[in-house]
């Protein structure tokens, strides 16, 4: 095993184990996240002082050239839910009614028993196979 590899699947464990930990505590989980992302840009804002060319405009084109091929400006700005929903033509939740919520539940519960099933079935067929 590399180095990088190790490091990278220790900070991928850790990632994980954070993530379920705070999954538990919502509130807290925001604030820690919203401190971490306000000193992480502080730290940008900060190193791009240095950089004179980059201020006001430039930045603004910088930052969009190095987001629009990245497709992160539409996902961060807007968000792909967003997007999905309004092609799909679907409401947001605050807008459905309780009838419209409990028969996409309903849906999906169907979908999981069916998938249950045909689990079942792989799970039969590979049991036969030598």
């Amino acid at each position: 095993m590399t180095r990088e590899r190790g490091l990278i699947g220790f900070f991928d464990k850790l990632e994980d184990g954070v993530r379920i930990m705070l999954s538990h505590y919502p509130i807290l989980y925001a604030f820690v996240g919203g401190v971490g992302v306000v000193l992480f840009w502080k730290g940008v804002w900060e190193a791009a002082e240095y950089f004179p060319a980059i201020y006001g405009w430039p930045s603004a084109a910088l930052g969009l050239l190095l987001l629009l091929p990245t497709g992160l400006f539409v996902s961060f700005f807007i968000g792909d839910n967003i997007i999905l929903s309004g092609y799909r033509r679907q409401k947001k939740l605050v807008e459905k009614t309780e009838a419209e919520i409990e028969k996409d539940i309903d849906i999906n519960q169907a979908i999981k028993i069916q998938l249950d099933r045909v689990e079942k079935e792989l799970l039969e067929i590979k049991s036969k196979l030598p």
